[in-house]
């Protein structure tokens, strides 16, 4: 599932960033496949980072060599935010390509998240405020309210509240 900026462009606001940011449910039985479709000498991929990785359920990195374009790999947790979002991805066609995305709801919950971890981040907290902005009108509040208080980012959610001036 694609997630982060890519993601946040997508549903809100564009902006450039530097890497692409996937959630993916990884298990040790799927390590050799992963490995095999990206053993060109074009990419790098650590395989002891993808395994420990997975027996830990963290990120990994895939380096495309020639443009240095790194791809996070957040290997899906267990969580019960993380299986939520996970659960409620979508899937969209995007350039001829179809992908799952992260819901809107999730993609600003993740954006506030991720603001806060980074000690106030204000790109995050822009990228959660734009979404919201463009999606405001169909955005489930009750997921919403739920999620902020778990997530304990009730402080910038506030704030999205406030400052939010939602597209009609």
């Amino acid at each position: 599932m694609l997630t982060g900026s890519l993601v946040s462009s997508l549903q809100g606001e564009p902006r450039s960033t530097h890497d692409i940011d996937l959630v993916v449910d990884l298990h040790a039985d799927r390590i050799e496949g992963l490995l095999r479709a990206f053993s060109s000498s074009e990419f790098y991929v650590s395989r002891s980072a993808v395994e420990e990785a997975v027996r830990q359920r963290r990120m990994f990195n895939l380096l495309e060599l020639q443009s240095g374009d790194k791809v996070d790999f957040w290997v899906l947790t267990d969580s019960p935010f993380d299986q939520s979002r996970f659960a409620r991805r979508r899937t969209i066609e995007f350039d001829g390509i179809t992908i799952d995305v992260s819901s809107p709801e999730d993609t600003i919950l993740m954006k506030l998240k991720w603001a806060m971890d980074s000690g106030g981040s204000e790109k995050q907290f822009h990228d959660a405020l734009r979404v919201f902005e463009v999606h405001a009108s169909v955005l489930n509040r009750n997921y919403l309210d739920r999620w902020v208080i778990e997530l304990a980012v009730s402080e910038l959610w506030s704030r999205v509240l406030s400052e939010a001036q939602p597209i009609e």
